[in-house]
């Protein structure tokens, strides 16, 4: 089951993989991108739009940078009190069959 995971990965990245080419190919076209306050140098569309993908995915990652935090933090705490519930019930549970004749 394990070797079919990794087949249809194979097959779904190829197939990204061809179509980044593919739009790569039909978008060479040179513009300038204005941002208002400052006009780059032309380059071919899919470079503007692959770069603004790959910031936004930058932009997003940093976003939820404080939420994964937080919630690693909130995790490492909760195990925390766990283990020591845990250690606290072995403790009774081996005081009660002391305490049993």
């Amino acid at each position: 089951m394990r070797w079919l995971k990794g087949v249809i990965l194979a097959i779904i990245l190829l197939a990204v993989l061809l179509l980044g080419i593919l739009f790569a190919v039909n978008n060479q076209q040179a513009v300038p991108l204005n941002l208002i306050w400052v006009e780059l140098p032309p380059a071919s569309l899919s470079v503007w739009l692959l770069a603004s993908l790959a910031c936004g995915v930058l932009l997003g990652m940093l976003a939820m940078s404080g939420v994964y935090l937080r919630l690693r933090t909130l995790l490492t705490r909760a195990q925390r009190h766990n283990q020591q519930q845990r250690k606290e019930l072995d403790r009774l549970r081996i005081q009660e069959l002391k305490e049993v004749p």
